[in-house]
């Protein structure tokens, strides 16, 4: 199955090997926006910036950076005490974030990461890092928010603080331009369902995964942690449903797959969680654009879908 496609979506998905090197280049210029060693910080965000979100706190407070929680924005715990409040918005508009940090305005320093520096978000947050360079015409975000990641582990990296077992940037840049150009399984577009799985910091890209899947293609998608997975999700796969897992598998989870008769997803070395997990989203989106077409859908108009939600009087 070729690499790349024909939609806009295709293309800002291609361009994310050179995005991510260039957000690692930016972060002389970001780093006041970022958490500092030993703050206790809270990550917020909207769907696919809270997934994200997700993935960089497990990463920071695993590599002790300090300890680190992430939250929808709109589920905040206003009233418990943190030393920072990290913010991420390609928009910059969205509602419930810039709702957040106005209320959180003088009480607490705060951050934002964003893809427009002409928006509310520069005035809400105390600091913030302008990733314009990773900005998209698509609606479903993807190199956005891979490219916020990048930019947060390499942060980590440069103060020494990258968890044990994940690679440097550079090495998951390389994967990354593995991921854009080899060839996915062409059974797997045609599943009837996809269930993505992680651990510890992939988590959150399982989550994302998902995600991409059902606003791109109105699929079946679920998403858990992998040791979850035999607490009742294994129920659901069978004949023409795929697994796909963010890391190394649990020992034993490949052969519950094969036992039940599901389809486990391996790149092209064939052992599943062989390239950076960051990188492996990049295949997933590819797969997500793959099945819009199949099923007759516009990856670059989906259904239902805006780039930012900005509700009216900051109500729904």
């Amino acid at each position: 199955m070729s690499a790349i496609g024909s939609s806009r979506t295709s293309a800002e998905i291609a361009s994310q090997p050179a995005v991510w090197r260039q957000a690692a280049a930016s972060l002389p210029r970001q780093a006041s926006a970022l958490p500092r060693r030993g703050e206790r910080v809270a990550v917020v965000g909207c769907g696919t910036s809270w997934f994200m979100a997700q993935s960089y706190a497990v990463l920071r407070e695993t590599g002790g950076h300090g300890e680190t929680d992430a939250f929808a924005a709109s589920e905040f715990p206003v009233g418990r005490r943190y030393d920072r409040v990290l913010a991420i918005t390609r928009s910059g508009t969205t509602t419930e974030v810039l709702d957040l940090l106005h209320r959180l305005k003088g009480t607490v320093a705060t951050g934002a990461v964003t893809a427009d520096p002409d928006t509310p978000v520069m005035r809400a947050a105390d600091a913030v890092a302008v990733l314009d360079f990773a900005d998209e015409e698509s609606v479903v975000q993807t190199r956005f928010a891979t490219a916020n990641l990048a930019l947060l582990r390499a942060h980590l990296e440069s103060e020494n603080a990258l968890p044990a077992g994940v690679l440097p940037l550079d090495d998951a840049v390389r994967d990354a331009e593995r991921a854009v150009s080899e060839p996915l399984d062409a059974a797997v577009p045609g599943a009837e369902q996809f269930t993505f799985l992680g651990t510890g910091w992939t988590c959150g890209l399982a989550l994302e995964a998902a995600l991409k899947i059902r606003e791109a293609a109105g699929a079946w998608t679920e998403a858990y942690p992998a040791m979850e997975y035999r607490h009742g999700p294994i129920s659901i796969t069978g004949p023409g449903r795929v697994t796909w897992a963010f890391g190394r598998l649990p020992e034993g989870l490949a052969g519950d797959v094969d036992r039940v008769g599901g389809t486990l997803v391996a790149d092209s070395t064939g052992v599943a969680g062989s390239l950076d997990p960051l990188a492996d989203l990049i295949r997933a989106q590819r797969l997500a654009v793959v099945c819009a077409e199949a099923r007759g859908h516009d990856p670059d108009r989906p259904r239902n879908l805006t780039r930012s939600v900005v509700l009216e009087d900051g109500r729904a």
